[in-house]
């Protein structure tokens, strides 16, 4: 089994930053790729950022020169570090994981492992 933990959330004020990490955990034979979605009460998840493992990152407009992903795929962690935050950013965010897992021999793809969460809190 794979598991995706997010943490590095937290209450910060109007402009200040936080770096979100993710670790996907378990039976990880690769990352092909994270993403970091978020979701307001009331609202729907939507998405803020992915990577692949390649490097190959793209970011929601709103995310745009503020977040930046990125990924240590030998270490199976992701980060987001966000900048320049505002009331807006207040929101659960959620890591999801690209993995390889299984065996060597009968390896398979989970296209689609979530972690529970972390809250990011921003106060004006």
């Amino acid at each position: 089994q794979v598991q995706v933990t997010e943490s590095g959330g937290g209450l910060v004020q109007a402009g200040g930053s936080l770096k979100l990490t993710c670790i996907a955990s378990g039976n990880v034979l690769h990352v092909y790729g994270m993403g970091w979605y978020r979701q307001a009460p009331g609202e729907q998840r939507e998405s803020v950022a992915n990577i692949t493992s390649g490097g190959l990152k793209n970011y929601a407009a709103f995310a745009e020169g503020r977040f930046t992903i990125s990924m240590n795929g030998d270490k199976n962690t992701g980060f987001l570090q966000m900048n320049t935050l505002k009331t807006d950013d207040t929101a659960t965010y959620y890591c999801n994981a690209d993995v390889m897992t299984g065996s060597t021999w009968r390896p398979r793809r989970d296209r689609d492992v979530w972690g529970q969460g972390t809250q990011v809190t921003v106060s004006s």
